[in-house]
């Protein structure tokens, strides 16, 4: 199934490392963000990308031009200043029936087979992985009388639940497409209409937002505790695939009658 990971945006806010380069490709473990959201979903039988660019695109490309990737890997310039509805809806020309999407700064051990089963089950035409928020701030906990009973270092909030990324879509919601913003638009419009069903995952889930975030990652990945990894996964880019770099305007041409 085509996996469409969104990683043209300017990540302003892992400023001033992205001033020069795509959030995409800020490093982890050792290796770039974009290749470990790939290795999750390669590792689980997925492999067949469509990766959507826009901002410092070139430096994506220029790091996979030498890779030998046993992927087919498409990269799709859909615009630097593209939101995230509409890099999808650019797309839509090389779109298959059904096809899954995911933010370029979202780790998780999502089972990719049982978020499957339950789009197909429902009958969904966008299915969103979501799971517990994680408090920003310890919490206190005290009586009625004042005293404190006792600290909770950054509670999981598991009456509230966020927007993980890890999308299924069928190629039918394209014709419910209101607006460029995926969050803000896109998804509360299809929402009003039925047609969102949330897949609730309550394992690790960590998103790449700052620096910091991107501390907290890689200290995981370091000390050997990145649950997101599955054992072999660093073996495979060990095998030629395919490579194909495409602009929005080629694809575009797609759609084109025949003369």
């Amino acid at each position: 199934m085509q996996v469409v990971i969104l990683c043209g945006g300017k990540g302003t806010r892992a400023y001033p490392y992205t001033e020069h380069v795509p959030k995409a490709m800020m490093t982890v473990g050792g290796a770039p963000i974009l290749l470990h959201v790939m290795r999750l979903y390669a590792a689980q039988g997925h492999r067949q990308f469509i990766l959507s660019l826009g901002y410092r695109k070139e430096v994506i490309v220029d790091y996979f031009r030498h890779k030998q990737l046993p992927w087919e890997v498409q990269f799709i310039d859909t615009g630097d200043e593209t939101d995230t509805g509409g890099r999808i809806r650019n797309l839509a020309p090389i779109l298959d029936e059904r096809f899954m999407a995911t933010y370029v700064d979202g780790l998780s051990d999502v089972p990719l087979a049982g978020l499957l089963a339950f789009h197909e089950a429902h009958g969904a035409l966008v299915t969103v992985t979501t799971t517990p928020l994680v408090s920003q701030y310890g919490t206190v906990e005290a009586g009625k009388d004042g005293r404190i009973r006792r600290f909770r270092e950054k509670p999981v909030l598991r009456q509230h639940w966020i927007n993980a990324g890890f999308f299924i879509f069928q190629r039918e919601a394209l014709d419910h497409w209101e607006g460029d913003n995926l969050e803000r638009d896109v998804l509360p419009a299809m929402v009003r209409k039925g047609l969102v069903y949330a897949y609730r995952h309550d394992g690790f889930f960590k998103s790449m937002d700052t620096q910091k975030d991107q501390q907290e990652i890689d200290t995981l990945c370091r000390g050997g505790k990145a649950p997101w990894r599955i054992p072999g996964d660093e073996e495979i880019l060990s095998s030629q695939g395919g490579i194909v770099f495409r602009t929005f305007s080629e694809i575009a041409r797609k759609m084109e009658p025949s003369a």
